[in-house]
C-alpha cells in the first residue's frame, strides 16, 4: 500500500501567452469602455454648441 504514488496535479508557473492574452483582451475591453464614454461626452459637447449656435439656448442670465 505504501508503494503506490496518488495522482496529483502537477502546480505550474503562470502561462505567459495566456497572461499576455488576458492583458491584451482587458485592455481592449477598458480601451473601448474609455472610447465609449469620449463619444457620449463628445456628443453632449457638439449637441450644446450646435443649440447655442441656433439661439435654442443661451449662456447668459436674462435680467428680469
Amino acid at each position: 500500500m505504501a508503494g503506490h504514488r496518488i495522482a496529483h496535479p502537477t502546480l505550474k508557473g503562470p502561462s505567459v501567452v495566456k497572461e499576455i492574452c488576458i492583458g491584451i483582451t482587458l485592455g481592449l475591453i477598458a480601451g473601448g469602455m474609455w472610447k465609449m464614454h469620449h463619444w457620449n461626452e463628445q456628443r453632449k459637447v457638439r449637441q450644446f454648441y450646435d443649440l447655442l449656435q441656433k439661439g435654442e439656448i443661451s449662456v447668459v442670465h436674462a435680467e428680469e
